[in-house]
């Protein structure tokens, strides 16, 4: 009995034959179509969980901030739960806080990491261990650290870290988180320690991403180190130092842990009250789950809009 191919091909008896001839349209459409297919089932568990665990609960959330539950019953209430939550004189120190906040960080925790990058890059010893032990406070949970500097560096008594460094420069010492003037620079320093790690590490592989020879040029027409960070190493990360300021200021309006552990929520005179734990004290204490929502699609559409301004901005640059 004889055993039919497909016409064109070479197929080999036993085995069917190809349902479209080889190096045809057909073939070449088929293969996309399964390629694209395996990879989209690879990424389809990701998809899923960034579905239920991200965009619900922030389509949930907008429409909780138009509704009204009382007593199991919802009610549809429109812009009353936005008004009501601007009306409060806790909105607007909230945000006074988190921009002071805010600005606090950009000149010492967005500053910082950079220059802590510098100094490592121009190691030539040591750099593995050095970069380990800049990287350690980022291990430590966010707790364990604030709570290390709660009861041991801010302690207000003679035995806290900080006061007794003061004291040993012959400086006024501080109560620290117990004073008002105090409470927002504190909470800056201890943020900064957790979390500059990681954007060292970043800014650290951008500068070893600098070719040589243009600190070689600079050093040949008499440029000093001031020179050629500012000519040279600054121009050559700037794609890096625009991105990084923005996750910085978005990640700083978030501020929650530090004020919830550090100052114990509010803090002194609400020195240390943030949007975020505004919502928290709206969801968590007094059962107001329709204004924590408002007051969460408030900041989401803050930082939506900065961060659009900030990507036209950057764009229009590059």
């Amino acid at each position: 009995m004889a055993i039919t191919t497909a016409p064109g091909t070479t197929g080999k008896p036993g085995r069917p034959a190809p349902p479209y001839p080889a190096g045809s349209r057909h073939a070449s459409l088929g293969r996309k179509l399964r390629d694209n297919l395996t990879g989209h089932a690879f990424l389809l568990g990701a998809l899923l969980c960034f579905v239920v665990f991200s965009w619900y609960p922030m389509i949930r959330g907008v429409v909780m901030s138009f509704q009204r539950t009382r007593r199991g019953e919802t009610t549809w209430v429109g812009w009353d739960n936005y008004a009501r939550i601007i009306h409060e004189p806790s909105f607007w120190a909230a945000w006074k806080n988190t921009f002071y906040f805010t600005v606090l960080a950009l000149v010492l925790g967005y500053a910082v990491p950079f220059l802590v990058a510098i100094l490592l890059n121009e190691f030539r010893h040591a750099q593995g261990y050095l970069r380990i032990l800049v990287y350690l406070p980022v291990m430590l949970p966010p707790a364990s650290a604030l709570f290390l500097f709660k009861f041991y560096a801010y302690d207000p008594s003679d035995a806290g870290l900080f006061n007794a460094i003061l004291r040993a420069l012959h400086l006024p010492t501080s109560e620290w988180m117990q004073s008002p003037g105090m409470t927002m620079p504190a909470m800056v320093i201890a943020s900064t320690w957790m979390n500059m790690g990681g954007a060292v590490l970043i800014y650290l592989a951008a500068l070893q991403n600098i070719p040589g020879d243009l600190y070689e040029a600079a050093e040949l027409d008499g440029a000093g180190i001031w020179r050629r960070i500012a000519h040279v190493t600054i121009p050559q990360t700037r794609l890096i130092l625009a991105l990084m300021a923005m996750l910085q200021i978005v990640a700083t309006m978030q501020l929650f842990i530090e004020p919830l552990i550090l100052a114990n929520g509010a803090g002194a005179e609400d020195s240390a009250t943030s949007v975020a734990y505004l919502i928290y004290q709206h969801g968590f204490f007094q059962n107001d789950l329709n204004g924590a929502a408002a007051l969460g699609v408030i900041m989401l559409v803050a930082l939506a809009g900065f961060s659009a301004v900030y990507v036209r901005l950057t764009s229009r640059q590059d």
